[in-house]
């Protein structure tokens, strides 16, 4: 069975009705619908050549990086590009003050120099079958979850059987249709090289989610496989991955206009969304969770400016926090300032309306009318998660430390009696090991104080028997949790009777006074409220569908491979504001010569520009660094390819610009562009800035 979405799509394409190309995320396995739209654009690829599963395509280049990036082959040597940002937690995990990769840069001379990284992970797209009918066959509606689990698990394991591949179904549009994804998904690799901060993280904050845009935000990484060419455990005899398709480098002329590609792995948007809900997210859960992250990020910037140490101990953390941070500050300022309530509104009068034109369409109204009605009373629910979700997984440190011994503490006496304790409190060392080599008391102590003021506040809760100050000031003195040399006393001298010590340290009973309740109350309300308000968007999309079928209409991001494609181009996204549609090396300087130390350069950077000295990597007399596009991303394109005209990479997607970030909820066209580090730029930083030119030999650069 087609999807109802490819049935449309092609009628909206073949229709008088005109279609936006650049919203958004199309399903590579349907490619066919656009390829005239997209010639039409300037494209000279086949659909075949884009994603084919009885021969190589470009599909085979991109990976899934770490499970939340987009990273592509670059050579036939396993050659990975990402993001620098995609990369940071890496980066930084092989820093140290000897060896301050973050602050120098590092750059492998060899595949001997080349970096393990545990637990990191490439994993690309075999192929992509739409199962909606297999998935459903028996079962009695759509929300029949017994009958669809067990037809997912047959098909699953039907898709993998006799393969080392492994296999995924996801729903689509809330559960109306259904997609297999094979993925192969390979374990080691490699850190080859990165450079600097002062170019990967040019801009800092400061720069995060604007245009012009002058960031270098690139990594590079190196796929092994066993002799077989297969996935394989890290090993000093795997060999570089033999690819079955790698991306050529772009090095034409660029200019506006020229068609743009980007192949990668969005993570999730919210097209569908209601007035009530939107309005949720604007007028309260953002803000909130905005000054959560405000407070976190005072504390961490001051630590980080105050110590190196400190500096390299946070810099993958703070990266982390203040991403979403001005994401969301943008994505609110973004959503009021093109009244997505009011355009929200609009399109629900008019659903309503059309709902009502056919009897058989009263469902789609009553869809609607319950969703809005679930929010205005059920939001409390999701509120209490998110300020949940910002102080137990994004707030003080030390939480995690007490959730890892969780499971020592309940089964105790079954791995003593099985003589496994040893190796259980070996593993725990381990882990402290790697905790505290990135953690600074003093700095969570800070954030413990300030956040848990902020949550007592938002949860609207208090302490028992003692103020935020006093109890952040006991558990920063006595808890076991905040200081290494207790926690490793702890687990050094462990037996039954520590078990009742623990019971009663002050940092542990504080987390699990709160959060217990937020596990065992909290959580399971909004899966219940989540699960309540998807059955009515199921409904209410396939409304959508039903009522408008020559609208265009797209299936939500859910980190699945997706294409989405538009032109290079600025845009003018508020009256007297002009974005030129590519930034150069001297606007690195200009911005250098303001004094912002989110501008900080090395004196090399200084050396080459007033040398001119571009190699072959310049256009004219200027040297690219980024440029823009309309296409339409979300997080997870972070490190994606954008590809030209001949599917060659022009540049590695890495940002949206501040007027962009609401395409989540709701996209734009003209205010909505996607953020590029040109290719060349990349290149020339390898080979003129960092003498690393064997990386770009590895490539076939595309000249005419």
């Amino acid at each position: 069975m087609k999807m109802r979405f490819f049935v449309l799509f092609c009628i909206a394409i073949f229709s008088l009705k005109p279609v936006l190309a650049e919203e958004g995320m199309l399903i590579p396995s349907l490619i066919a619908a656009f390829e005239n739209d997209m010639k039409a654009k300037g494209m000279k690829l086949s659909a075949a050549d884009i994603y084919s599963v009885n021969s190589t395509s470009i599909k085979d280049a991109i990976f899934q990086f770490g499970g939340g990036c987009t990273a592509e082959l670059v050579s036939d040597k396993g050659l990975l590009l990402t993001n620098h940002h995609c990369g940071y937690g890496q980066i930084q995990a092989h820093s140290s003050l000897e060896h301050d990769y973050l602050k120098n840069g590092f750059w492998a001379k060899n595949y001997a120099e080349e970096l393990p990284n545990p637990g990191l992970t490439a994993m690309r797209i075999v192929r992509i079958e739409d199962v909606t009918a297999a998935v459903l066959a028996g079962a009695s509606s759509k929300s029949d979850q017994t009958i669809i689990a067990a037809n997912i698990k047959k098909l699953v394991a039907a898709a993998i059987a006799g393969t080392h591949f492994e296999a995924e179904i996801k729903p689509f549009n809330y559960g109306n249709d259904y997609y297999l994804m094979v993925k192969e998904t390979f374990t080691d690799i490699r850190f080859v090289g990165t450079p600097p901060n002062s170019i990967g993280k040019f801009g800092g904050d400061t720069d995060n989610w604007v245009w012009p845009r002058h960031t270098g935000d690139f990594s590079v990484f190196r796929i092994y496989a066993g002799k077989d060419n297969k996935p394989a455990a890290y090993a000093a005899d795997n060999q570089p991955y033999k690819p079955l398709h790698y991306l050529p480098i772009s090095f034409q002329n660029r200019q506006e206009g020229d068609f743009t590609m980007v192949y990668g792995f969005p993570g999730t948007t919210e097209q569908h969304v209601v007035s009530e809900y939107l309005k949720f997210i604007i007028e309260k859960e953002r803000p909130s969770r905005i000054e959560m992250r405000n407070q976190s990020l005072a504390v961490i910037d001051a630590g980080m400016k105050a110590s190196d140490l400190t500096r390299i101990q946070y810099a993958a953390k703070q990266a982390s926090i203040a991403n979403a941070w001005k994401k969301w500050i943008g994505q609110v300022e973004g959503l009021e300032n093109l009244g997505a309530i009011e355009i929200k509104l609009a399109e629900e009068t008019r659903y309503k309306a059309m709902a009502s034109s056919k009897p058989e369409w009263a469902k789609y109204a009553s869809a609607l009318e319950t969703l809005n009605g679930l929010m205005a009373k059920g939001t409390l629910t999701e509120y209490k998660y998110a300020i949940g979700v910002e102080y137990f997984s994004v707030g003080p440190e030390y939480f995690k430390l007490v959730r890892g011994i969780e499971d020592l503490l309940l089964n105790h006496a079954k791995y003593g009696a099985n003589n496994e304790l040893p190796k259980v409190l070996e593993k725990l060392q381990t882990t402290a090991d790697g905790f505290f080599k990135n953690y600074n008391a003093g700095v969570d102590r800070q954030i413990f104080l300030a956040l848990t003021k902020l949550y007592l506040t938002y949860s609207v809760q208090s302490l028992k028997g003692s103020s935020v100050e006093e109890l952040t000031n006991l558990i920063y003195t006595k808890s076991i949790f905040t200081d290494e040399s207790r926690f490793k006393a702890f687990l050094s001298g462990f037996s039954a009777k520590s078990v009742k010590k623990i019971e009663k340290d002050p940092g542990f009973v504080h987390f699990n006074q709160f959060f217990t309740p937020f596990r065992n109350d909290v959580v399971p309300a909004y899966k219940s409220f989540q699960a309540e308000v998807n059955k009515w968007m199921q409904v209410y999309v396939d409304g959508k569908y039903v009522m408008f079928p020559l609208h265009k209409h797209w299936p939500d991001a859910n980190s699945t491979l997706r294409i989405t494609y538009g032109q290079l181009e600025g845009s003018a996204p508020t009256d007297g504001m002009r974005y030129t549609e590519h930034t150069t090396l001297d606007g690195i300087i200009a911005k250098y010569n303001m004094g912002n130390p989110d501008f900080e350069l090395l004196p090399r950077m200084l050396e080459l520009h007033a040398a001119k000295n571009y190699g072959p990597y310049a256009q004219g007399d200027e040297l690219w660094v980024c440029f823009t596009g309309s296409n339409h991303t979300t997080g997870g394109n972070s490190g994606s390819p954008v590809l030209d005209k001949n599917g060659y990479l022009m540049g590695l997607n890495f940002d949206r610009s501040w007027e962009s970030t609401m395409s989540d909820y709701l996209f734009d066209p003209d205010r909505c562009r996607n953020i590029v580090v040109d290719i060349r730029y990349v290149l020339w930083v390898m080979d003129v800035y960092s003498g690393a030119k064997h990386l770009v030999d590895e490539m076939t650069l595309m000249k005419e």
